[in-house]
């Protein structure tokens, strides 16, 4: 029988104007499919005009400048749409959903479904939920004594994973698809009587454990900063709609 990191998987990755979920947007976002490790991906990709100011920051991260955007990007409402149904689809396929950092870009999308199709993420999963594997969960479950960054760029790094294009989504996600299958295989007696679905719901206990640690360490640090032990999605706030 086939292990599920040798299976069908999909990844959903974007580009955004900041790193704050509740007022920042999506410029960028792709979702890759692959049906087995070393088939052709299928890439979908989306480039969004937000609306808003593109801080120069951020194009220096990914390369979209406002003004390209601007003449090149569609309208949020119809991509954000467009984005959920996909998702939408894997999940009714049972097909996991490769997500690094999975409360940043699915709050995100979230947030964006609230403002531009008053809708929310929740409503496209109620009869098939999704099935996530965050990378950066995983690997700090699974690795926790290991020293140094865990950053995208360093789970490839560390797993051997081929990152051509960094903050590209599609480049994004495909890596981390391939870092989840790394992974996988390289804990596979720990892993492969798993199931995608309980997986998932191991996660959001690893990510809260894991939340409380940088929240005792940030305690220790003096910093007054407040961890999110939600995973894979934050709740909503009043202000984010």
């Amino acid at each position: 029988m086939t292990c599920w990191y040798e299976g069908p998987l999909a990844a959903f990755d974007t580009e955004t104007t900041g790193v704050d979920v509740e007022t920042d947007r999506i410029v960028s976002a792709a979702v890759v499919v692959q049906d087995a490790p070393g088939t052709r991906p299928r890439v979908t990709r989306w480039l969004v005009n937000p609306g808003v100011p593109v801080p120069e920051a951020a194009t220096a991260v990914h390369g979209l400048t406002e003004e390209h955007l601007q003449r090149n990007g569609r309208w949020p409402a119809p991509v954000m749409y467009e984005i959920a149904e996909e998702l939408a689809e894997h999940a009714t396929m049972h097909r996991p959903l490769v997500v690094m950092n999975a409360p940043f870009d699915l709050t995100l999308l979230d947030r964006e479904l609230r403002r531009h199709r008053a809708s929310s993420l929740d409503r496209w999963f109620a009869s098939s939920p999704l099935l996530v594997l965050d990378p950066r969960v995983l690997d700090k479950h699974l690795d926790r004594y290991r020293k140094g960054r865990r950053t995208l760029t360093d789970l490839c790094g560390h797993y051997g994973v081929t990152l051509d294009g960094a903050h590209d989504a599609g480049a994004d996600a495909l890596a981390a698809m391939e870092v989840v299958r790394a992974l996988g295989r390289r804990f596979a007696t720990r892993l492969e009587r798993l199931s995608p679905a309980e997986l998932h719901t191991l996660q959001t206990t690893w990510h809260a454990a894991q939340a409380r640690g940088l929240q005792a360490w940030f305690a220790r640090s003096g910093s007054e900063e407040t961890v999110n032990m939600d995973w894979p999605l934050r709740p909503d706030l009043p202000a984010a709609a």
